[in-house]
């Protein structure tokens, strides 16, 4: 990742971190530290119980708790979350089981073989960022299936022409793996529970930008909802050594939020206001929730979209289970009116998620 070595007038040291956007490559100052656990105003750690709450007062408290993270690093973890252990256990169970195959068997379902891309990517097969190693892990991927959307089914004769042509109805990765019975159903429930948090989540975020509860539920009735299984080996103690060595490498995420479960072994590092990688160390019980570029996007960068990667040097295998969340992919949204004034003018102009998530993903997929 390092590209050039820069000294400040302090004397502290730093790297420059290249990484991929929208609008072309960027460029961060890493300070050369030692690596350390998030401190709790870095990545705090919110009781979200109040958003099922029928008091509206309870559920703007725990809006006024995310707005702070959002405009700080970006992070949080949520606990009290709603979602029982045992829907996250099977998904993390059938998880294991699905990657611990050999590779023939798993080729079966291997993502290019799909015509949406959902399934199974092999090892040494994605490079989030180029500057880094090719990503030591293999991944299985879900899109937003309508078909299995609670707040859909039964009802998918009513989905809006202009919306139906993004969306994914195809069983590929369901078909192509019924030698495990119970992956379906597991990672269906997880992707399940995760959407109808997300879309909590959602109201959580209109009252924490002065919106009307609901005044973003219109624009998250066929999200763009997809969960990712990553399957991360620990990097070789040889080369864990190198900083270039990645399970992921640096990237933010492209839409409104993510809500990731990670296992017990840690390794997701999360890059701070200050230019220092930071542990954000799993707790039990929790998820962790960051936002997405899209949300900076629209929040007129008050929102903060952080940099992020992960680092699996256990020695032990690894798990993580995000769920991408963002707004229908037809939609179009600009800054929103709540994030403007005349200390804060409107920077950007309205978009599709479409056409951004294009673009994020043309430009994290091209080399120079």
């Amino acid at each position: 990742m390092t590209t050039t070595s820069v000294t400040t007038s302090g004397s502290e040291e730093y790297t420059l971190l290249r990484l991929s956007s929208a609008n072309g490559p960027v460029y961060r100052k890493i300070k050369i530290a030692p690596l350390r656990d998030a401190r709790p105003d870095e990545i705090p750690l919110i009781d979200i119980s109040g958003i099922y709450s029928t008091s509206l007062d309870d559920r703007k408290a725990v809006a006024a708790q995310i707005h702070n993270a959002a405009t700080n690093n970006g992070f949080f973890y949520v606990k009290d979350h709603g979602i029982d252990d045992s829907v996250i256990r099977a998904a993390y169970e059938s998880s294991l089981e699905f990657f611990r195959q050999p590779d023939e068997v798993k080729q079966k379902v291997n993502a290019e073989l799909s015509p949406c891309l959902n399934g199974w990517k092999p090892p040494k097969t994605q490079r989030i960022n180029e500057a880094e190693s090719i990503d030591v892990r293999e991944t299985f991927s879900f899109r937003y299936n309508p078909t299995y959307d609670p707040a859909v089914v039964g009802n998918l004769e009513l989905i809006p022409a202009e919306t139906r042509e993004s969306l994914v109805t195809n069983e590929f990765c369901w078909e192509n793996t019924t030698n495990l019975p119970n992956l379906k159903k597991d990672i269906i429930n997880y992707w399940r529970s995760t959407l109808g948090l997300a879309r909590q989540l959602t109201r959580s975020f209109a009252l924490a930008l002065s919106l009307p509860e609901t005044d973003l539920d219109s624009k998250i009735t066929y999200p763009d909802a997809g969960v990712g299984l990553n399957y991360y080996p620990s990097i070789p103690p040889s080369s864990s050594d190198s900083e270039e060595q990645v399970s992921i490498g640096s990237h933010t995420d492209f839409q409104l939020f993510t809500i990731l479960w990670q296992d017990s072994n840690g390794g997701l590092q999360v890059l701070n206001r200050e230019g220092e990688w930071i542990n954000a160390a799993p707790i039990e019980g929790t998820f962790v929730v960051n936002i997405g570029d899209y949300l900076q996007r629209i929040t007129n960068d008050r929102y903060i979209s952080t940099v992020h990667r992960a680092r699996n040097l256990s020695g032990k295998e690894r798990i993580s289970m995000p769920m991408f969340f963002g707004f229908n992919l037809n939609e179009t949204c600009g800054v929103l009116d709540s994030c403007v004034d005349e200390e804060h003018p409107r920077k950007y102009e309205p978009i599709s998620c479409k056409e951004w998530v294009e673009l994020r993903v043309k430009a994290m997929h091209t080399t120079e």
